[in-house]
């Protein structure tokens, strides 16, 4: 058996302390991401800025979930909370118009499992001026809302979901909050 050099063991020691930082990275960082809650309080008392040039004055009540908002110059995404309902705003270029726009996500709705559109489909608009069209949707012991804008090549989409009771202890504050959206040119 030989000797074990001043380098050898340098060379152990060094790739015991790379593999301990990649454990510590691989258990600690995910450990500390549970640690942080995914809920943030926000102000309902003035717009909270989503991305894209669109703003929105969340509920009362409303905390904004990190983990599914994504703000962005030309993407954007809030997801706010309230209790266990789901207050989704989506922002994405799009170039077509009001009527296909609703269809895209009325499609996307019912590809989900066990979903399915409800009712019939109304226009709405914003204080602001954005006209959208609006509509239900249900899935077993569940129910949501969604709602489509335009804007300069943009539309602005709310999901809104939860379970029938809850949404709709919640649904005016959410429609309050909706007719809030703005858009701002070049922001």
């Amino acid at each position: 058996m030989g000797t074990v050099t001043r380098r050898q063991l340098t060379n152990v020691l060094a790739a015991l302390s790379i593999v301990l930082i990649l454990a510590g990275l691989a258990f600690g960082l995910p450990a500390l991401n549970r640690a942080l809650p995914a809920d943030r309080s926000i102000a309902a008392d003035r717009p909270f800025r989503i991305g894209a040039g669109v703003s929105v004055r969340p509920p009362p009540g409303a905390v904004l979930d990190v983990t599914g908002t994504r703000p962005g110059a030309t993407d954007a995404t809030a997801l706010f909370r309230i209790g266990p309902v789901q207050y989704a705003i989506s922002v994405r270029p799009y170039d077509g118009t009001l009527t296909s726009a609703a269809a895209r996500l009325r499609q996307r709705i019912t590809d989900t499992s066990g979903y399915q559109v409800t009712g019939a489909q109304l226009a709405v608009a914003t204080a602001s001026g954005l006209a959208g069209l609006q509509g239900g949707y249900a899935a077993p012991g569940r129910g949501g809302r969604y709602a489509v804008f335009l804007a300069e090549g943009r539309t602005i989409e709310v999901t809104v979901s939860g379970a029938d009771l809850d949404l709709g202890n919640t649904l005016p504050a959410i429609e309050a909050s909706t007719r809030t959206l703005r858009y701002e040119r070049g922001r």
